[in-house]
Order: C-alpha cells, then sequence, then structure tokens
C-alpha cells in the first residue's frame, strides 16, 4: 500500500506537465475537487493541486521541447546525481540532470530503456505528497510497455524494487514493491503491464482512488475528457476506467484494492 512514509524507491510525487496549467488545475477541480495554489512568482507557473489543503499533486506547464501533456511519476531517491548515474548503467538516460528545486529537494528527469518517463525526487523541505491512498489522491502506479519482464529488470537495478506475478485475463502482471519494509503486500505501490496495443508508447499512468468510479468519469468527460477503457470492474482488483484529460494526458480512476501479490 502506499503511504507518505515514501521509502526509497516508491512513488512520492507526480505532477502534470501541460500546455495550459489554468485550464487543466480547472478541469481537475471539476473532476476532484482539487484547489490550485502557487508555488510563488519563481515557480514559473508550476503550482500544487490540493485536497482539503493537501498536496495531492501538481501541475506546471511543459519544458521540454516537443513534449506533449502527461503525468510524470516521481520516485524518492536519497541521492538524485547517483540514481541518475544508475539509470544510464541500466541503459536508461538522463534527460535533465539533477538539480535543486530551491530548498524543496533535488530532482533528475530520466526515461527507462523502453521509452518510459519519470523522475527521481530527492527531499529537501518538501518530503513527497501530503496525501495518498485515498479518494482523490495517489494510490497506485502502472507501467505499461512492450518489454514486460526487461522493464521491471531495469528498474530492480536501480531501485532494487521486488515483484510478484498476479494472473490477469491473457497476460501476467506484475506487482511492484519497494527493496525496504520486509512483507511484499504491505509496501506494494504500483504495477507492470503490457502495452494495450502495439502503437502504445511505454509509459508511466497514474490511479486516483475515486468511491464511485462511474460518477468521476462523468464529471470527467462531462468537463471534456475522453474514455480510453472502462468503467468496468475487474475480479479481485476492483472497479476502474481510463482517461484521456482534454489535453491528452492519460491518468487512471479505481475504487477497491489494486493487484496484490498471490
Amino acid at each position: 500500500m502506499l503511504t507518505t512514509d515514501f521509502p526509497a524507491g516508491s512513488p512520492c510525487w507526480v505532477d502534470l506537465g501541460s500546455p495550459d496549467p489554468a485550464a487543466a488545475a480547472a478541469f481537475y477541480g471539476t473532476v476532484f475537487g482539487w484547489t490550485f495554489q502557487s508555488a510563488g512568482p519563481e515557480a514559473g507557473g508550476y503550482g500544487f493541486l490540493q485536497l482539503d489543503g493537501r498536496t495531492v499533486a501538481a501541475v506546471g506547464p511543459l519544458t521540454e521541447e516537443g513534449a506533449h501533456s502527461a503525468w510524470t511519476t516521481y520516485f524518492r531517491t536519497p541521492d538524485a546525481e547517483a540514481t541518475a548515474t544508475a539509470v544510464e548503467q541500466a541503459g536508461g538516460t538522463v534527460r535533465v540532470a539533477a538539480f535543486d528545486v530551491m530548498d524543496a529537494g533535488r530532482m533528475a528527469q530520466l526515461t527507462d530503456p523502453q521509452g518510459a518517463q519519470f523522475a527521481v525526487w530527492q527531499p529537501g523541505s518538501v518530503s513527497g505528497l501530503d496525501a495518498v491512498s485515498e479518494d482523490g489522491a495517489l494510490i497506485w502506479i502502472e507501467l505499461h510497455t512492450g518489454a514486460v519482464d526487461a522493464g521491471f529488470d531495469f528498474y530492480r537495478k536501480v531501485f532494487g524494487w521486488r515483484s510478484e506475478d498476479f494472473p490477469a485475463p491473457g497476460m501476467t502482471y506484475k506487482v511492484l514493491s519497494s527493496a525496504e519494509g520486509g512483507d511484499l503486500q504491505a509496501t506494494s505501490f504500483g504495477g507492470i503491464a503490457p502495452v494495450m496495443d502495439a502503437a502504445q508508447p511505454a509509459a508511466w499512468t497514474p490511479y486516483f482512488g475515486s468511491s464511485d468510479v462511474d460518477a468521476v468519469v462523468a464529471r470527467a468527460t462531462g468537463a471534456g475528457a475522453t474514455v480510453l477503457m472502462g468503467p468496468e470492474s475487474v475480479p479481485d482488483v476492483g472497479r476502474l476506467a481510463w482517461l484521456a484529460d482534454p489535453f491528452g494526458a492519460p491518468f487512471a480512476l479505481i475504487k477497491g484494492e489494486p493487484p496484490k501479490e498471490t
């Protein structure tokens, strides 16, 4: 289960790069009830998406040439430079070298060998998100890739992740756990699955908790989202849906428990 203890290698932050951060914040405000709080004039339009005054995500302008709107998952690290080096040694790419984000922490932007983008966060004054694993907050992350075993092997080398296979219709789903914490089920935070079709690029997608997936889908589509999958009920998992926001960034919803180890 994802918690705000954020052991090394676990997801600790998600943010959205958007061509129109204000409009994106308004969309997610309609969907989840989030409010936008600017990070300050020095942050270049970046700000926090909050639920009841607690940061559950963030949004900012696109900063890389040719980038498209997408959610980025950040993984906790004690040393951003060392993790970037490990990424390169494991066959990945450092898109943006480690740098300080004021006194909040230190980050680097990275890409795995299959092309999925992610980032790492070395905490300073900001440890990570204020709330996870509840309605309207991050509850799970999922990597879809054309090479499930190779994808896991890369992240195992970088973060020391552990995995267990979860049987699913037509595929084997890898449930991910951090290196720390002992019990695999207690430390699980995400999964790896095959791409839904051959044309789909490898990517990490955040799942946000929802006690009523259908109602959230209705609000989202009313505000301009596109349904990519569902809503549907998956045995031993829960009810889920995949959406793309008005600028094309995919995200997912889930009610119930994500897959757990067997």
